[in-house]
């Protein structure tokens, strides 16, 4: 008569089931570590010389951590993020075929957007806005919000949306506070095991230990004053304009760049028009103006 099982160990029949769920978690813990390649296709930003220190592209079924240069700044951090979000989910407008791997994920193409907030948060800085999202290049319909009371409560909804396939991208806004490393550890496993990106969004920096694969610091940058000619529908301002520091990234480099968003175009570039010290007034009469 064979002897029966130990507890806690699985018998001869069922090693071939366990074996295969232990090969599960370790890739997707390997994948959350972002040391190997096996964490799905690269997220390019469409900036050479960014994709190229992120070797390739923001690492998918990842998390990522992007605060604000200072509180007052935070709208800057807020259009960053919904900007990687689009480019996640929507990429329709991109010039490659919705089936190139090398640019995004199909399993990724036509989730949902799921934007989780403090109510504190959302108090300060207000909610997303429609008109606002269209020119990040996100549907309104698609994007899925959600207010929780507490810190925690949002780690919390992020991990659970996190593994849900239904959901593209998660969004965790919050106050800036101390965030356990275990937990951030939890939000990238439960990235890698639901392919979906996870972006904490934070209203200012922070330096503890963290799990994820990127942490970035967006600020606000001038936008390039648009003139020419008589018309005055040329005049004004141009492109939204970020300033991206790129200070912690597990593939190496580091970097900082200055980035527009084209909303025509629905991408990033990097902010190179010629910028003069001064230039003629465009809202006074021409005698004015150059007197």
């Amino acid at each position: 008569m064979d002897a029966p099982a130990r507890p806690g160990f699985c018998s001869p029949a069922g090693a071939p089931a366990a074996l295969d769920r232990l090969r599960r978690e370790l890739r997707a813990a390997e994948a959350a570590t972002g040391l190997t390649p096996e964490g799905g296709a690269a997220l390019a930003l469409g900036i050479p010389a960014i994709d190229g220190v992120l070797g390739g592209g923001l690492s998918c079924g990842a998390l990522h951590e992007i605060a604000s240069a200072h509180e007052t700044e935070t709208a800057a951090g807020t259009g960053f993020a919904l900007a990687l979000a689009a480019r996640q989910v929507f990429p329709s407008w991109r010039g490659a075929s919705r089936t190139d791997e090398s640019v995004v994920s199909a399993r990724i193409v036509g989730r949902n957007v799921l934007w989780i907030a403090e109510e504190f948060s959302l108090a300060e800085n207000g909610a997303p806005y429609g008109p606002g999202l269209d020119g990040a290049g996100i549907a309104p319909e698609r994007l899925i919000t959600v207010t929780a009371a507490r810190g925690r409560d949002v780690l919390w909804a992020m991990e659970e949306a996190l593994r849900c396939r239904a959901v593209g991208v998660v969004i965790g806004e919050m106050r800036s506070r101390g965030i356990d490393q275990v937990m951030t550890r939890r939000l990238a496993l439960a990235a890698a095991a639901g392919d979906s990106l996870g972006l904490l969004l934070r209203t200012t920096p922070r330096d503890e230990p963290s799990a994820a694969a990127t942490r970035w610091i967006i600020g606000a940058a001038p936008s390039f004053l648009r003139s020419g000619g008589d018309d005055e529908s040329c005049h004004g301002l141009g492109p939204p304009r970020l300033t991206a520091r790129l200070v912690r990234n597990r593939r190496g480099h580091l970097g900082a760049w200055i980035v527009e968003w084209n909303s025509v175009e629905q991408r990033f570039e990097l902010a190179t028009h010629y910028e003069p010290v001064a230039g003629a007034a465009f809202d006074r009469p021409h005698r004015a103006a150059v007197a």
